[in-house]
Parts: C-alpha cells; sequence; structure tokens
C-alpha cells in the first residue's frame, strides 16, 4: 500500500495553533510539518503529519455536533495506552488533547506505524503457502486480547459488565423499528423476536474491538505478523464470543461485504477452514468449543444489517455524506437475508 493510495493533501487543520501544542505536549516533537489527510471511510478523520524527524498520525472527532457517547477518540486513547504498556501490538499514543479551541475537536497523536494493511481477508496478494500463517497471526492477536487481564490494564471500569449481547440486541432493535422511512425487511422482523429470546448462557467479559478484521490492521513489512491493531472506536468490555465470531463472520460473508471469504474453496486457496479456525481460537483461550458460535454470528450480521439500515435511511433523507453510502444501504437486505439464514442454522442444530 503506497501512502499515494491513501491520503490526500487536503484537510482542515490549522497549523497555527496545532503547531505550538504539538511542541508543548509531544515528547520530541519538532517540525516543519508537512500534513496530509488519510482517504476513507474513518468516522473520526484521521491525518498523517509528517516531520523531520518521525512520521506520527493524528485522529480527532468529527468538527460540529455529534451525538452523545459517539466518535469517542479519549476512549480509543485509554485503551490503546492500556494495551501498549502491557505490549499488546497497537500504537503508542503520545498526547490526547480535550481542548476544542485548537482544531476544533477533541483529538489524539499517535505514532505511525510501519507495514502492510490487507484490504483482502484471504490475503491474495501474498503466496499460497504463507497465507494460513497470516490468518493465523489474526487469530493469535484476537486470542491475546481476549485473554488480557482488565484489573492488570486498569479498565474495569472501561464498559458494563455483563449483558452485552443481550443490551446490544435491544439497541439495534430499537434503531431499526425507530426508522421507518428506511423500512421494514421480513428477515430482520424475524430477528427482532428471535435474537432476544435464545440468547446465550455464557457470559464471559473481556475487552473487545468491536471491528476486528484484516483491513483494521498493520502487519509486519515482510512478516505475517501483526504489529498494530487499529480503530478502537467500537471497543468497550463486552463478550468475547461476540467479537470472535465478528471477526469470524468473514467465513459467511461474500467478498463485496466486508471483504469476506464465503465461497472460496479454503484448501486451494490455502486458507483454513471456518471449523480449524475455531479450533485455533479456542485452544488459545482455553476453550473446548464455541457452542453458540452460529448465534453470535447471527447477532453480529444483524448488528451489521441494523447500521447498513441506518445509512439507508440517511440516504433517504439527504443526510448521507458518504458518496458510497447509498450502495452501502442498498447491502441491507442482503444482510438481513444472511442474518436470519444464520438464526435458523442456529435453531437447527
Amino acid at each position: 500500500m503506497t501512502q499515494t493510495d491513501v491520503i490526500s493533501e487536503d484537510h482542515d487543520l490549522d497549523m497555527r495553533k496545532l503547531d505550538p501544542w504539538l511542541r508543548e505536549h509531544v515528547n520530541g516533537f519538532d517540525g516543519p510539518v508537512h500534513l496530509a489527510r488519510f482517504k476513507g471511510g474513518q468516522s473520526n478523520p484521521t491525518y498523517l503529519l509528517q516531520t523531520p524527524g518521525r512520521d506520527y498520525v493524528l485522529r480527532r472527532k468529527p468538527p460540529g455536533v455529534v451525538l452523545k457517547g459517539a466518535h469517542a477518540v479519549d476512549r480509543e486513547a485509554r485503551v490503546m495506552s492500556a494495551l501498549y504498556k502491557e505490549g499488546f501490538p497497537v500504537p503508542a499514543v503520545h498526547a490526547l488533547c480535550t481542548d476544542d479551541a485548537v482544531i476544533g475537536s477533541w483529538f489524539y497523536v499517535m505514532d505511525k506505524v510501519e507495514g502492510r494493511i490487507f484490504w483482502d481477508a484471504g490475503f491474495g496478494d501474498v503466496p499460497k503457502e504463507k497465507r494460513i500463517d497470516y490468518m493465523d497471526a489474526m487469530n493469535e492477536t484476537l486470542a491475546n486480547l481476549h485473554s488480557m487481564d482488565l484489573e492488570r490494564l486498569e479498565l474495569s471500569d472501561y464498559g458494563r459488565a455483563g449483558g452485552y449481547v443481550g443490551r446490544q440486541v435491544t439497541r439495534w432493535s430499537r434503531q431499526y423499528l425507530g426508522d421507518e422511512l428506511a423500512g421494514r425487511h421480513p428477515s430482520m422482523d424475524n430477528l427482532v423476536e428471535w435474537l432476544p429470546a435464545h440468547l446465550p448462557q455464557e457470559d464471559a467479559v473481556a475487552v473487545t474491538h468491536g471491528d476486528f478484521r484484516a483491513d483494521n490492521m498493520i502487519f509486519h513489512p515482510s512478516e505475517p505478523r501483526v504489529v498494530a491493531v487499529l480503530d478502537w472506536e467500537l471497543s468497550t468490555i463486552g463478550h468475547p464470543m461476540a467479537d470472535f465470531a465478528y471477526h469470524a463472520m468473514m467465513y459467511r460473508m461474500p467478498s463485496d461485504i466486508l471483504g469476506g471469504i464465503a465461497g472460496l474453496d479454503h484448501r486451494s486457496h490455502g486458507l483454513p477452514t471456518e471449523a480449524q479456525y475455531i479450533a485455533r481460537y479456542c485452544q488459545r483461550t482455553g476453550r473446548e468449543s464455541v457452542a453458540d458460535f452460529d448465534y453470535y454470528v447471527a447477532f453480529n450480521m444483524f448488528r451489521f444489517a441494523a447500521i447498513l439500515h441506518g445509512i439507508r435511511g440517511r440516504v433517504m433523507r439527504g443526510t448521507a455524506a458518504n458518496a458510497d453510502a447509498r450502495a452501502m444501504g442498498d447491502l441491507f437486505p442482503r444482510v438481513a437475508d444472511l442474518a436470519w439464514e444464520q438464526a435458523r442454522r442456529f435453531a437447527g442444530h
């Protein structure tokens, strides 16, 4: 991935205010600064700061009024700082700014980590015989995250302990049902009733990422090793099985949705099967199995479908800012049907 593919020279930061703040709060910072903005769909705008000595990344809340609790860059900075101290692969966070007067919204500054980002969860850009190693690196990284001690991390208050899946089902059901303009879909209506009636009994807790995908990781420039996990906006204290199932649902998503690998012949592509991938995670986390895996996949697809439904509603209202929003909203019925398919699969066990 070359920088010209991911950054734009256009930016909206006032260096006259930002430069002195950086010099005061980021140890060793020295200009001049060449500033650019990363392209893409980040809900928290992200910028590259290049200096003669080293490069940094600045991540901010969007300017203007935002929903309460959304775009919490302070939470991102906190969880990354805690994990970095314990050796988990995240960029080092240098400073957090909670003064809107500097650039118009809160932000934090972290290291720029060198490496590769893969948009294809099947790792088609690496030799076939190496792909299983890249998959295993993702598996190991997530297992390590879920095995970390909340007390040691000082993150016991990072979210509500217990009841995560039930709260999420309630939240996204309410959001789906409340947006009448975006329309209803039979599969979603079924899930709104089915999911709360079949909640798994196990209620484990761990630090969860919330969006653990191949393209939210930076891999070593030449080795199958994760050197940084990015985009912690959805992180919380949650259910590790729900977090793992979100990651592993790549096996049941087509390639045009979240870079899924459903439909691939895993053996011929040098990839582990879904069963093998689950078994490796269980081995690493001391589990015998994931008894309710199909439920957790159905839940995650339901949550994603509800997000797409919300995007669809914003398109219909004319308030969707992203140029790709219409195409995203159009995926809603397909994902809803996939989610209901997982629920029926779970019910058939």
